[in-house]
């Protein structure tokens, strides 16, 4: 396939008009490599492993959730430089699909509902709140484990609203509360927002929430996904 017709088809399943204004200019093609895209690998992020292992299969192109040029680059160093100088080295092109997945039909969120068997689904403005057959427990397994409450809750829940990623805000907290949530599951939450929050919040870690939309998105495209998740430990 040509470049041009894979942007295409990605541009498909989540269109860049989806997408928050923090992403205005870093999603998309961010690396151009070789024109003609024979074998393609997808991971949440292009990480230094994620990187090397895609150059180990050949990869033509690498499709991640989130680019590794966030700011604006004066200098490129450290595990910015080992990134850059694989891909290019490899001619590998980089696509990024950031909060256009997040809000895309069959994307980040909405895979998330269904990984926790949410029923009756609708959205939020930055996510899906759904009815819940499952427990806490469930919901923790489900997720690798390693979740952690905030607030009382018991281990059934009845209605959960789900932002993949990290979607603790007070305004979207306000939302799924607005609509009937029993609890609120996201990533990375401060604790002052988790003082003042109206309702139950369940705090998973980010890459949790998100790695089984690129996973998902993968396996129903055919590539290679390579799973990196952060190296953590609960400690007793």
């Amino acid at each position: 396939m040509h470049i041009g017709a894979f942007i295409e088809e990605m541009e498909r399943l989540a269109p860049p008009l989806l997408a928050d204004e923090i992403d205005h200019d870093r999603i998309g093609l961010i690396i151009e490599g070789r024109p003609v895209i024979t074998m393609v690998c997808c991971a949440l992020d292009p990480t230094p492993a994620v990187v090397a292992k895609a150059a180990a299969v050949s990869a033509d192109m690498l499709v991640v959730h989130h680019t590794p040029l966030w700011n604006p680059a004066t200098q490129i160093t450290g595990r910015t430089a080992q990134i850059m100088r694989t891909i290019l080295a490899e001619e590998m092109n980089l696509y990024v699909m950031h909060t256009n997945f997040d809000h895309a039909d069959n994307g980040v969120n909405d895979v998330l509902a269904r990984l926790l068997s949410l029923t009756d689904v609708s959205r939020l403005s930055l996510g899906r709140i759904g009815n819940c057959s499952i427990s806490l427990s469930d919901i923790s397994g489900r997720l690798g484990g390693g979740v952690r409450v905030w607030g009382e809750i018991d281990n059934c829940i009845n209605r959960l609203a789900v932002v993949a990623g990290s979607g603790f805000e007070p305004t979207i907290l306000q939302e799924a509360a607005d609509q009937g949530a029993d609890a609120f599951l996201s990533a990375e939450l401060k604790h002052a927002v988790a003082r003042a929050a109206p309702l139950p919040c369940i705090e998973a870690t980010h890459y949790a929430l998100e790695a089984p939309a690129m996973r998902e998105l993968a396996f129903r495209m055919g590539w290679e996904y390579i799973d990196d998740p952060p190296v953590t430990r609960q400690i007793l």
